[in-house]
């Protein structure tokens, strides 16, 4: 059965583009094209799409308030088109926490390999979004509450010696912020690599800094890695960690893709493995795909202690499934009992 695919954008031009992408893919089937959240409205109900791709600036009614409004009546697959602005990206992450699946920059017209290579990402975009859980979206707010007292406290040795480190795509946005949400802001250093372009990656470190005890920043070449701090990998860029001394660095690397991605978890994974790994704990989370496998399978054998996302609640379970089938996860979780088993596992240190 063929994905049914709405798209909704106010530019004529774009509508085109997306809409013959869509129709030259065997899998899909384009139901509709619409200007505005009205058309959309009525196209949603007569059609039912799968997936629906949403551009975030529109007139009448803008993307963000129609796609709350659909959550709410029709929950569906939604994956947005964002323009490479700081406002574009803040609306990126607004959407991705009202419950869209994913999210593309628009594309280049100027360069006919640039859509070229649009077209195949987007396409791979809507199809797994049709294969995505739609988690009801959780309201986040300001960490005002001291952390409880009841919480192991995590000796200093483990917060200067040990390294945490978070990978995941699809649906990942949203699991790490309730896993910073969640954590104290005495911590091991983390580093993540979350799927995300060039242009997106500060603004959705500055978001998680917002909303979590712990500092987040983008992740610099050469930084060297603090507790209580935690380092982003920016888009379009490998994050390796190198050990100098007694000291974890950052070096970011713009070496060839890797399946496909870059930044890509395998790469960070790897790199750990290479630096005293028993002092560090790996965490897979929600994504499509195998990237992470491979190096959760070289962490594991150096004695690091692995942790994957269960599947009941990923919005796809693709990475968490593959490093669980290579046999190299410890503990499967779910998100919501996931930072306080990391805790206690620190704590245990």
């Amino acid at each position: 059965m063929t994905i049914k695919v709405l798209v909704v954008d106010d530019s004529a031009l774009m509508r085109s583009l997306l809409g013959k992408m869509i129709e030259a893919d065997p899998e899909l089937s384009l139901v509709g094209l619409a200007a505005d959240a009205y058309e959309a409205k009525d196209l949603v109900n007569q059609f039912r799409p799968d997936v629906i791709t949403l551009d975030i600036e529109m007139p009448k009614v803008d993307g963000l308030t129609f796609l709350d409004r659909l959550m709410k009546a029709r929950p569906t697959a939604v994956v947005m088109i964002s323009s490479l602005t700081e406002q574009g990206a803040d609306a990126t992450f607004n959407a991705l926490a009202l419950g869209a699946v994913d999210f593309i920059p628009k594309p280049k017209l100027d360069s006919p390999q640039g859509i070229h290579d649009y077209q195949d990402l987007i396409l791979d975009k809507i199809k797994s979004a049709a294969k995505a859980k739609l988690i009801k979206p959780q309201k986040f707010v300001e960490p005002v509450r001291p952390v409880s007292s009841k919480r192991p406290v995590l000796a200093n040795t483990t917060l200067t010696q040990h390294l945490v480190a978070i990978g995941a795509s699809t649906g990942g946005t949203e699991a790490i912020l309730y896993v910073l949400q969640h954590l104290p802001a005495a911590m091991p250093p983390i580093v993540i690599t979350q799927h995300m372009p060039a242009g997106f990656t500060r603004t959705f470190a500055e978001r998680l800094n917002r909303l979590s005890r712990i500092t987040v920043k983008e992740a610099e070449h050469g930084e060297r890695l603090l507790p209580s701090y935690a380092y982003v990998a920016p888009g379009d860029h490998h994050l390796e960690i190198i050990k100098v001394g007694g000291s974890y660095k950052v070096k970011l690397t713009q070496d060839e893709k890797v399946s496909g991605h870059r930044p890509s978890v395998d790469v960070m994974f790897n790199a750990l493995a290479q630096c005293a790994a028993p002092n560090i704990s790996a965490m897979i989370l929600t994504g499509m795909g195998k990237d992470g496998a491979e190096g959760m399978v070289a962490l594991h054998q150096k004695g690091v202690t692995t942790f994957a996302q269960d599947e009941q609640s990923c919005v796809v379970f693709g990475m968490p499934r593959e490093a669980i089938k290579c046999r190299a996860v410890d503990y499967v979780v779910e998100l919501s009992q996931m930072p306080s088993k990391l805790i206690n596992h620190l704590s245990s240190l």
